[in-house]
């Protein structure tokens, strides 16, 4: 009889090794699928975690940075700056050279503001039971363009523009800093007489002097000349 393998001596040798093969293969497979799942330190294998990169500086979990603080807001200006009301004493335009005092003026019979003084080179005039200027409303200062003899205060009031600025100190010390909106010439037979001197919830000043043509039948000019200014809140 052919011989065959006894049994009680286990499998031949070439086959215990294609075993153990077989099973050192799947403990292999094993572990390298349990280190992908739970990671690495795995119980009983020397390795260190890995550490997470660095994130320029910042802590994982850094608490979230405070807002900045805003500055404070200025306070808001009026809308209609205004003064309370107070006499004028003194009109200054520097870029005219206007350095003068005021005379208290009164609405004539004609219904118009009465001049100052025809003699007065250097003197302006302001209705005195009108609006001061500085105070809600329109205030009016009137000045002569010339005189018999000679050039008067408004006799360059023409060369303000837009955005020019001038000052009328008041008798309780303040001083109301004005600019320019718009210089104007109007005939005195078709003044417009409410734009001039409509009332209004700002601080507004009309300077008014002469222009135009001289009418020697009439001893007068044929227009008015009127810089519309308003009081500036920023002053």
């Amino acid at each position: 009889m052919p011989n065959r393998p006894d049994s009680s001596l286990g499998a031949p040798r070439s086959e215990r090794i294609r075993r153990w093969s077989i099973a050192a293969a799947v403990w292999t497979l094993l572990l390298l699928a349990l280190y992908l799942i739970v990671g690495p330190g795995l119980p009983g294998l020397d390795t260190a975690p890995v550490s997470e990169p660095a994130s320029a500086g910042v802590a994982k979990h850094a608490p979230a940075a405070a807002p900045p603080e805003l500055p404070d807001r200025p306070p808001a200006q009026p809308v209609n700056p205004t003064m309370p009301r107070s006499a004028p004493t003194r009109l200054t335009i520097p870029k005219i050279g206007v350095d003068a005092p005021f005379t208290g003026l009164e609405i004539g019979p004609s219904g118009a503001l009465d001049p100052p003084p025809a003699d007065e080179t250097n003197l302006v005039g302001w209705q005195t039971d009108g609006i001061t200027p500085g105070e809600q409303g329109t205030a009016l200062i009137a000045g002569h363009l010339d005189t018999a003899t000679s050039p008067a205060v408004f006799a360059r009031l023409a060369e303000l523009e837009t955005g020019d600025r001038f000052a009328v100190r008041r008798a309780d010390g303040s001083t109301a800093a004005f600019v320019v909106d718009s210089v104007e010439s109007f005939r005195k037979d078709d003044f417009p007489d409410q734009r001039v001197y409509a009332d209004t919830p700002s601080a507004l000043v009309r300077l008014i002097t002469c222009a135009g043509a001289y009418d020697r039948m009439a001893r007068d000019y044929t227009e008015n000349l009127v810089v519309f200014a308003h009081l500036d809140q920023k002053a």
